[in-house]
């Protein structure tokens, strides 16, 4: 067969197309949460969370940052800075207006990269001991079913929750098989950092 340079014709010339990427304007401020920036108004912050802080073009402003136990972050030039209780843009929102002291017209985004405070713990008698996610609305059942379930050994009647700080914990009874049987949660709602306990 012969080949192109033998009839003297060269290789047809390939043409890249053409592509637009519309140019990248900051806004003043953003905030996402993981991929769904759309989460970003009602998704609150809590302890444990890791906090990517990005202020446009402060490369030293900017990087990963875990709110700390006491629900702050600490950052340059602004020191301690509340963060739980806050969604996404309200902590953007309140770095903007405390870096407008040191930097001109500064544009802030935060992205919750990992979520660590919406947890709870299970321990006893369930298939997975150790912390789960929790989200809206998750009842103890749901959690305990997240955990593997009870054991064979498991006594259902005796559940409790543990909620509260150490020293002051609240103990909170929860029946599971009244809660299988009649689907009465007993009002039991939980909350990130509640414990488990099914004995």
């Amino acid at each position: 067969m012969p080949s192109f340079a033998q009839q003297g014709m060269a290789h047809p010339a390939i043409t890249p197309r053409p592509t637009t990427t519309a140019p990248v304007t900051p806004q003043a401020t953003a905030a996402q949460v993981g991929s769904s920036p759309q989460d970003s108004a009602t998704y609150v912050i809590g302890a444990d969370d890791q906090l990517q802080i990005t202020v446009w073009k402060e490369t030293a402003l900017t990087g990963p940052l875990t709110v700390r136990p006491d629900g702050q972050i600490s950052m340059p030039l602004l020191g301690d800075v509340p963060a739980a209780g806050k969604t996404p843009m309200q902590l953007a929102d309140l770095i903007t207006a405390g870096l407008k002291k040191y930097v001109n017209d500064p544009t802030v985004t935060v992205t919750v990269s990992q979520v660590n405070s919406k947890r709870v713990f299970l321990i006893g008698q369930v298939g997975h001991i150790g912390p789960i996610m929790i989200t809206p609305g998750m009842t103890v059942l749901q959690a305990i079913s997240t955990a593997g379930g009870l054991t064979p050994y498991a006594n259902g009647k005796k559940i409790y929750i543990l909620r509260g700080p150490q020293g002051a914990q609240k103990k909170i009874p929860f029946n599971y098989k009244t809660a299988v049987r009649d689907g009465n949660q007993q009002g039991v709602a939980l909350e990130p950092g509640d414990t488990i306990v099914v004995p």
